[in-house]
């Protein structure tokens, strides 16, 4: 592994790892990591090329990311985890909990998509004119390459087909906002793919762990302390 990830840890008990959206780092979770680490382990980590976490020279995808989550656990001597994603987070987890199964106890996939289609056209349409635009200048500049990258996670990430979720053996919780950018129809195709899913949507956007936290930690501490 090309990276050290920079993260939050706090707390003591079964290890529960945080995973941010695209374009964020681990603070995201602020409201999380002082609820849940009274009874939890819990770190949250900052993504390759996000907040303080070098970028590297690994591939920029969702699937580096969670090879590279993979690494950090065997780093950090953690045998197995309860995985908590949020957006580009939640597609990590996904993929992760396909790769990595040993390494996941539960899984808890807050506003996840398996392809763009699943996002919101009025969300989805400006990211691909930015992610072309961006493409256009990537060989001129720095910053536009880095932006072309950060933006193509979500046009060309994580290709997940719904057939294969089925090979999901963790318990799973699908949590989303009742006005989430990620369509109903799709969070719902999601939990109904992976065995045994529990479905929940909560008050508000796709956000609602930083919004909502009353609603979204109590459900999330009641899923994993069942």
């Amino acid at each position: 592994m090309d990276i050290q990830h920079h993260f939050i840890e706090q707390g003591n008990g079964f290890p529960l790892i945080l995973l941010h959206g695209n374009g964020e780092d681990s603070t995201y979770f602020e409201n999380q990591i002082s609820a849940f680490s009274p009874l939890y382990h819990v770190y949250a980590l900052d993504t390759r090329g996000h907040g303080k976490t070098a970028r590297g020279s690994a591939p920029f995808t969702i699937r580096q990311f969670a090879d590279d989550l993979a690494g950090f656990m065997t780093i950090r001597h953690i045998e197995k985890a309860d995985i908590l994603g949020f957006s580009d987070g939640a597609n990590i987890a996904m993929i992760f909990a396909l790769k990595y199964p040993a390494l996941v106890n539960k899984l808890i996939l807050n506003g996840g998509n398996l392809d763009a289609r699943g996002v919101k056209l009025m969300t989805q349409l400006p990211i691909e004119i930015g992610y072309r635009i961006a493409k256009l200048f990537a060989g001129r500049s720095d910053s536009a390459k880095a932006k072309a990258e950060m933006l193509g996670l979500m046009v060309n990430d994580p290709n997940i087909k719904p057939e294969e979720l089925a090979a999901i053996k963790a318990p799973t919780l699908v949590i989303a906002g009742t006005d989430d950018m990620i369509k109903g129809y799709h969070t719902k195709l999601i939990a109904a793919n992976i065995p045994g899913a529990e479905l929940s949507f909560i008050k508000g956007d796709h956000f609602i762990a930083s919004r909502n936290p009353r609603e979204f930690n109590k459900k999330v501490l009641e899923f994993l302390q069942k």
